[in-house]
């Protein structure tokens, strides 16, 4: 096992997780989302590439992490490797890296990943609308105070 720097040569199985991932955290929307691959999602193209990308690599990558900041803009696990606690190791390795309070988005509905955030230390501060895809979505903001 191993995290290490992202380096473009990645970009294709950051692509694939993303796109075997990214419609689960909306999973339990009641509303139906088209998946936007991150190379054609303007917008979350953009914040992957201001980010500081972390890969976990063990016989290929199987997840990825990012921050911006105090930000962490993502966090996702290939749907084959999950409940191996690769989700735990990269938020930890975030939580570990980033300095003062943490902030992250997700999903209100995302009720595994806010549960995963609880346990590291993350609390609820504010609720907003956002949107994936043309699709309003209602986001939580979770700080972890450092």
């Amino acid at each position: 096992m191993s995290i290490r720097a992202y380096r473009e040569m990645d970009f294709k199985a950051i692509l694939d997780i993303y796109a075997a991932c990214k419609l689960d955290e909306l999973l339990y929307e009641r509303k139906e989302f088209k998946l936007l691959p991150l190379d054609q999602d303007h917008k979350r193209l953009e914040g992957f590439l201001a980010s500081q990308v972390f890969v976990y690599e063990r016989d290929g990558i199987k997840g990825y992490a990012a921050h911006d900041h105090s930000t962490i803009t993502a966090l996702y696990v290939h749907p084959s490797a999950r409940g191996t606690g690769i989700g735990k190791i990269l938020l930890q390795f975030m939580l570990d890296r980033i300095q003062g309070d943490i902030v992250l988005n997700v999903a209100s509905s995302n009720y595994p990943a806010k549960r995963l955030y609880e346990q590291h230390g993350f609390i609820t501060v504010d609720e907003f609308m956002t949107d994936y895809n043309g699709t309003s979505v209602l986001a939580t903001k979770m700080v972890c105070a450092v």
